[in-house]
């Protein structure tokens, strides 16, 4: 049943206890811009793609709400009831009225991820260090080594100067292979703040010996302190050999001291099962060892960034969170965060050598035509790659759109239509949206950069406004925009004054939380 739900309503579900899925059906871009708290961005042109994943049981109780509680969140519902979901409902009014009955909307992503970091820090008083410090340091000559805990693709674009990679999930792991004295201090930092905390919080969590201190604005501050950041650089960590007892040891006291528990596959089977629960099943390790192969039916969920992007990953509160590695080290340092964020996270036993085996989501069926080169000259062509992608380079008179625009924007073309995009599902989804005798006459080309025809680079005609998928507002601070820079920080240190009592009261860092104030 698809029905409406007021704001009261929807405020008292978020913490009754039971599982709830609450997605944000507008594009990134709009999402944003400002959302609920809780509210998980699931594109509604992506929709049938990511729902089986971030709410894999139909029965969950289910609610959708776009910006004004108008047509987008009916469509929703729509082709949700299609996949056979069926306790599904719509927030009256959308983000609109939410705001409108008291309640505060957010700017941003990963918000509750984002907000935990800064309660972490006051709860933590985890030890810092500023950009002009550390730069001290390193021209003092001081020992120390700096761990940049993010992963290797972002590492990349820019970096402190003589940092490493080592993304935060995998301190537990290989933090001896990168640091061989106890007494050398350990910088962690990220491209803000979050993996900075964290991943600093981690290392004293796990009761490490040497000096641990977080970059304070991590990259950023680096920036706004006018000093000079890397980039391209490769220096990262490298496959080690195996663990050690006291590795295993300390990783799985941390697990237990945040109520992590041990779960056997014959037990995730009886859950898988369950009707009346949700369940993930997460591959903590690194890309190259689920590439080199997981357990069927995981999702690869890379520790540090299961915990910096939990909704990316889980779109279900209070579902049933598994985790697993190779190793018995990292699974449960993640799982430690997962508890103290408020999750019911469990730690698979055996791990990748526990001969579980979970159902897959099927992908979405496509059965458009594969356009040919010589079809274009008589199309019309809609790229519906990422509005950035369609700016960088296009096709000579291909026109951008997205799933919810496209019916309108062609509702009088008579002409065959040929679809851009990456993914030929984003296709076929956008391309359900158009009349029966349209769609006979679409197409799909994925690999249309391999042919040798007239493109246009740098196409700035599309304004940031129609950009709806793209959220500036966090990539701003990446393009050499000191202001933007200086807006995103101040915008993550000042969640938790946005914050309810019961918002903050869900987090459960190790130590009590002191100094923390909200809304």
């Amino acid at each position: 049943m698809s029905q409406t739900l007021t704001s009261a309503q929807l405020k008292q579900w978020l913490f009754d206890g039971q599982e709830i899925a609450l997605f944000d059906v507008r594009e990134h871009g709009q999402y944003g811009e400002a959302h609920l708290f809780y509210g998980v961005n699931l594109p509604y042109s992506r929709l049938e793609i990511e729902v089986p994943r971030l709410a894999p049981n139909a029965n969950v109780r289910l609610v959708v709400y776009d910006q004004d509680g108008g047509a987008l969140a009916q469509l929703a519902l729509a082709r949700l009831a299609s996949l056979g979901y069926r306790n599904t409902w719509a927030l009256e009014g959308g983000a609109d009225g939410w705001q409108a009955a008291g309640n505060q909307l957010f700017a941003g992503v990963h918000l509750p991820s984002k907000a935990f970091g800064e309660i972490v820090e006051h709860a933590c008083d985890t030890p810092r260090v500023t950009a002009p410090e550390l730069l001290q340091w390193q021209r003092q000559g001081t020992p120390l080594v700096v761990l940049d805990g993010r992963p290797l693709d972002e590492f990349r674009k820019m970096n402190i100067p003589g940092a490493v990679c080592c993304p935060n999930g995998e301190l537990s792991y290989r933090l001896e292979d990168l640091v061989s004295d106890e007494r050398t201090p350990i910088v962690i930092n990220c491209a803000g703040r979050t993996r900075s905390i964290i991943g600093a919080q981690t290392l004293l969590n796990l009761g490490i010996k040497n000096p641990i201190y977080a970059l304070e604005n991590g990259t950023q501050g680096w920036f706004l302190a006018d000093q000079t950041l890397e980039h391209g650089n490769q220096q990262h960590y490298h496959s080690r050999g195996p663990v050690t007892a006291e590795q295993v040891q300390r990783s799985r006291q941390l697990g237990e001291q945040t109520g992590v528990q041990w779960v056997t596959a014959e037990q995730v089977r009886q859950w898988a099962d369950d009707a009346q629960r949700s369940l993930f099943l997460g591959d903590v390790r690194t890309p190259e060892e689920f590439a080199a192969g997981s357990l069927a039916g995981a999702q690869h969920t890379p520790g540090g960034q299961l915990i910096q992007g939990t909704d990316l990953y889980v779109g279900v509160r209070k579902a049933r969170i598994v985790l697993f590695d190779s190793d018995g080290v990292r699974a449960p340092v993640v799982a430690s965060w997962l508890r103290q964020l408020g999750h019911e996270a469990y730690v698979l036993e055996g791990g990748l050598d526990s001969g579980l085996a979970l159902p897959s989501a099927a992908g979405v069926a496509v059965d458009l035509p594969i356009a040919t080169a010589a079809e274009l000259s008589d199309a019309r062509i809609i790229d519906l790659r990422p509005s950035t992608l369609y700016r960088k380079a296009h096709l000579q008179g291909a026109q951008w759109s997205i799933r919810p625009l496209l019916a309108v924007q062609v509702a009088d073309e008579t002409r065959p239509l040929v679809l851009l995009a990456d993914d030929p599902q984003v296709a076929q989804l956008a391309a359900s949206e158009l009349p029966a005798a349209q769609r006979e006459r679409t197409s799909v080309l994925v690999d249309w950069q391999r042919l040798d025809l007239p493109q246009v680079e740098n196409d700035l005609s599309l304004a940031d406004a129609q950009c709806i998928d793209f959220l500036f507002f966090v990539h701003d601070r990446h393009a050499g925009n000191k202001e933007a820079a200086r807006q995103y920080l101040a915008w993550e240190t000042g969640l938790i004054a946005q914050m309810t009592a019961q918002e903050i009261a869900n987090f459960t860092p190790l130590q009590a939380a002191t100094g923390v104030q909200h809304a």
